[in-house]
């Protein structure tokens, strides 16, 4: 596809998709914008961007597709700001955002007047952030979803999914109400569940001064994504209040019934609850990319002696094996392995294993 494409907001979500523009329509021309200007020139530097965007009017009432990849109460500002541009009138608009209806609802004004706004959310992400990060296999195999504005045609849906066809992710089309209730149940719940288990930590640390220690292990894993951007992670509260207030008040009658069960002391009760969950969550998809980026930890059981860490690391340099992460576990309590490597991708991680059992006799598991 040939025209201007204008992705607001460069950092890792909208250079990526920059990337995966460019690669797949080489004769598109990028436009980059950011408030922040150095993201914007080390995007031109590095490739991701054709030009920078010195005024966001200009850029926008020239573009033929306009990406907002920013924070989603900047959204919608910056979808208030489009009203007085006089933009093209076959221009696609889309978002980027982790919430949906709020956005749709400020972009009536837009659709109103007869401009296609197409929500959209990539559903993956990266322990790393900014354009620097970018990168265009990002998407792979991730849920893009797309939330059509009014007035929006099947035709203009198959041309933004033509322009985002370089992301190789999986489309799918929901109603913006559907989509801020699914991603409340698998994404911004589990996100405020895992802030609480941290905070539950945190106070009972005074009391256990010991508690750092152990958390080292299984706690700190299942709360990992308590580190995530606490600014973005507000938005994302305030823009998905009503579905989040909905999920807590099951959440609390979930309680209620786990206490009733541990209460009266039902072995039985207590078995089928651990195993309905054990047999929900083991069927759940291995290889998809969900709602929360996956993280592709490799668990290595190595033997006590100087050295055995170079020697591990040495062996996946030697296979030019990317590694993001590599810490020891103090505590192993229900988890195998006190040696854990973290892998951008699941083939990062296929390629280590296969190499690490061919060259040692450590135990290997799966995170």
């Amino acid at each position: 596809m040939e025209g201007t494409v204008l992705v607001i907001g460069m950092g890792l979500i909208g250079g990526s998709i920059a990337l995966c523009i460019k690669n797949e329509h080489p004769d598109a021309r990028i436009v980059g914008h950011d408030v922040n200007q150095k993201e914007v020139r080390l995007g031109m530097s590095l490739g991701i961007i054709d030009e920078m965007s010195l005024s966001l009017q200009e850029s926008a009432e020239q573009a033929d597709l306009i990406i907002i990849s920013t924070p989603v109460f900047q959204t919608e500002k910056i979808i208030e700001q489009f009203q007085s541009f006089t933009l093209k009138e076959s221009v696609i608009i889309t978002d980027t955002g982790s919430t949906k209806e709020q956005i749709m609802k400020c972009s009536e004004r837009l659709t109103e007047k007869g401009i296609q706004f197409i929500g959209g959310h990539p559903m993956a992400g990266s322990h790393k952030s900014g354009v620097a990060a970018a990168k265009k296999i990002l998407f792979e195999n991730a849920f893009y979803m797309l939330t059509p504005g009014h007035g929006t045609t099947d035709k203009n849906v198959e041309e933004l999914q033509e322009w985002l066809k370089g992301t190789h992710a999986k489309f799918l089309v929901v109603d913006p109400r559907e989509h801020d209730e699914l991603t409340g149940t698998i994404s911004h719940f589990p996100h405020i569940v895992a802030a609480s288990l941290v905070h539950q930590a945190k106070a009972s640390s005074v009391q256990h001064p010991y508690l750092r220690r152990l958390a080292a292990g299984g706690f700190r894993d299942i709360t990992r994504i308590a580190s995530s951007n606490p600014t973005m992670w507000k938005d994302i509260t305030l823009q998905n209040r009503e579905v989040l207030l909905s999920i807590l008040d099951q959440w609390k009658s979930e309680m209620d019934e786990v206490m009733n069960i541990i209460e009266e002391n039902d072995s039985k009760r207590i078995l089928d609850y651990f195993s309905e969950a054990k047999i929900f969550r083991d069927d759940l998809p291995i290889l998809e990319k969900g709602a929360i980026p996956s993280f592709y930890d490799l668990f290595v059981d190595v033997p006590d002696y100087p050295g055995v860490i170079s020697e591990v690391t040495a062996y996946l340099a030697g296979e030019n094996i990317s590694l993001t992460n590599i810490r020891i576990m103090e505590t192993r309590e229900d988890i195998y392995g006190v040696l854990v490597i973290s892998f951008q991708t699941q083939r990062d991680r296929e390629r280590a294993l296969n190499c690490l059992k061919e060259n040692t006799d450590y135990e290997l598991f799966l995170g």
